[in-house]
């Protein structure tokens, strides 16, 4: 392959013209995350020798507070491997992108990075162990919408419950106002304080998604209080479910997450998507009481790794002993 020169742009106006079909690398995102605070984008573009564009990774450095010490760090993030020019060697031009955007994320003092929602579980193995990252075995959950609709890859004891529960009055809609967004940004807010993992962007961010035709927002009701809501992306024929949340402190019986996840369904196999993704289907214990409630929909359960690094090379080393295979 010709020789590849990577370059990392941290500013929307410093971009080159680029096509982007997949929303998490998009300039779209690079220019909501820019306007958001408490995040910073950096956007590795890959060029060739006769400066075209062979690939492109966005990467999102996020700042995070902690009980425990350091307190106050940040937190690298990137979703996918990226998107690539065709006939090139994906693999290889993935290589250059992350090593260059690791070392990035070394001069920013980043203190861990995370991959997640890799395409293919063994993608970019070899590059990853070379950078100094490692795997930790991840289920991931998504629902095929293309062969059947999905009323019929659930069980009867779950049809029943949504039967009842749409019978009792609870409905899911679209979100159709910044009244609505807000109301559910606190519910959001609200619903994830007590994760130690799960980190809520300000609620700029979620502003700029209702500006977006490739973010749809969904809003659960009764009796006209909103008791819970999702964020989906859709992007490249699939749609892709970023944020869930529920009042903890509401009915039970109400059971505002399965409407909302199944009003999202149905919205993505209406309008003729192909899968339906969950970005994040709990973490990788064994029990895992998130990963169960998804799977009542009908979902295929995948073996992927997510990849982690640690800035601090002790621990780095700690935990790739560890997770060895």
């Amino acid at each position: 392959m010709n020789k590849i020169e990577v370059h990392i742009f941290s500013k929307g106006k410093q971009l080159p013209q680029m096509t982007c079909s997949n929303f998490f690398h998009s300039v779209e995102l690079f220019r909501i995350i820019e306007k958001t605070p408490g995040q910073w984008p950096y956007m590795a573009i890959a060029f060739d020798a006769e400066g075209h564009i062979v690939g492109h990774l966005l990467a999102i450095m996020r700042r995070r507070g902690s009980l425990l010490p350091p307190y106050f760090f940040t937190q690298g993030h990137i979703y996918g491997e990226g998107e690539y020019a065709d006939g090139v060697n994906k693999a290889e031009i993935f290589g250059y992108l992350l090593e260059a955007i690791t070392k990035k994320f070394k001069r920013n003092l980043c203190l861990f990075a995370e991959f997640s929602d890799i395409s293919k579980k063994m993608f970019g193995y070899r590059q990853f162990r070379n950078n100094g990252y490692f795997p930790i075995y991840w289920q991931e959950i998504h629902n095929s919408l293309h062969s059947m609709p999905p009323a019929e890859r659930l069980s009867g004891k779950q049809l029943r419950r949504i039967r009842r529960i749409s019978k009792l009055g609870v409905v899911t809609r679209e979100i159709s106002s910044l009244d609505e967004l807000k109301a559910f940004y606190k519910i959001l807010r609200q619903n994830n304080r007590l994760s130690p993992r799960r980190l809520i962007p300000p609620q700029e961010f979620f502003l700029e998604f209702y500006k977006s035709n490739k973010i749809k927002m969904f809003v659960t009701y009764y009796k006209e209080k909103i008791i819970g809501g999702c964020v989906c992306v859709l992007t490249e024929g699939n749609g892709y479910l970023w944020y869930l949340a529920s009042k903890t402190k509401s009915n039970p019986k109400l059971h505002a997450k399965t409407m909302t996840v199944w009003h999202a369904l149905n919205y993505c196999y209406e309008h003729n998507y192909a899968h339906f993704y969950f970005l994040d289907a709990g973490l990788p214990w064994r029990a895992s009481h998130f990963r169960d409630f998804i799977l009542r929909f009908g979902g295929k359960p995948v073996a992927k790794y997510r990849w982690f690094r640690i800035s601090l090379r002790w621990v780095n080393n700690l935990l790739t002993w560890i997770y060895r295979e």
